[in-house]
């Protein structure tokens, strides 16, 4: 218990610290340039995915392979990754994209897929008997209700991303990873700790930001059935 409280003690004076809220290598430097990590990472991740989901779910053709690259990339290991293409490309920002990219894929990829699959199929009869359009019926029918499953997907690869964005700081980038990395380095655990709590905040808020969001553009009735995890 001791030990607890006095880790906790050293998380509060790290963050309270003015020193830690200033210059480049102060805390909001650099959110902004793990943010940034994340933010593309998670956008090119979504027009794959999204894009790939919608078009296997509404047309069937290709289920079996898109369940098989989900689960190959889901086995690629992030940090494995990201050794391997900043030794083959060099050091930049390009790997710590590949490698988030390739974690935040896999699901949206299956529940954008599962969310549209799942839709009743006497509503998609419905749209098409009064003349919809295949794509009105994907746009107006299938993507509002599948909304809560797409939803959960990006929230889960948002996560997922926002917590392994710490392996940019490995081959010398920035990002909350840095305090992490530094702090092991120097064998300065309060950096590490105060590092780690940031992180965790921060995938605090995503989660909270997914589920407000959640709230404000999921039907009431889609809502009772969503999934909660």
């Amino acid at each position: 218990m001791n030990d607890f409280l006095n880790q906790i003690r050293l998380v509060t004076d790290w963050l309270t610290s003015s020193a830690q809220w200033h210059g480049d290598e102060g805390i909001p430097a650099r959110l902004v340039e793990h943010l940034t990590y994340s933010g593309l990472s998670l956008l090119c991740a979504a027009l794959i995915g999204l894009a790939a989901g919608l078009l296997v779910g509404h047309t069937g053709r290709g289920a079996f392979a898109v369940a098989s690259v989900a689960n190959l990339a889901r086995a690629i290991p992030t940090f494995g990754l990201v050794v391997l293409v900043v030794t083959l490309a060099g050091l930049s920002t390009a790997p710590v994209l590949v490698a988030l990219v390739a974690l935040a894929v896999p699901p949206i990829l299956i529940n954008t897929f599962e969310g549209v699959r799942g839709v009743d199929p006497a509503a998609r009869d419905a749209a098409r008997g009064v003349g919809m359009t295949e794509w009105e019926v994907l746009v107006k029918v299938e993507v509002p209700m599948a909304l809560p499953l797409i939803l959960l997907g990006l929230r889960v690869a948002a996560i997922q991303v926002v917590a392994t964005a710490t392996v940019a700081a490995y081959p010398g980038l920035g990002g909350l990873g840095r305090f992490i990395v530094d702090g092991l380095a120097r064998n300065d655990y309060e950096l590490v700790i105060g590092g780690s709590a940031v992180v965790v905040a921060l995938a605090l808020v995503v989660q909270a930001a997914f589920t407000a969001l959640g709230r404000a553009v999921v039907s009431p009735g889609l809502r009772v059935s969503a999934p909660k995890s």
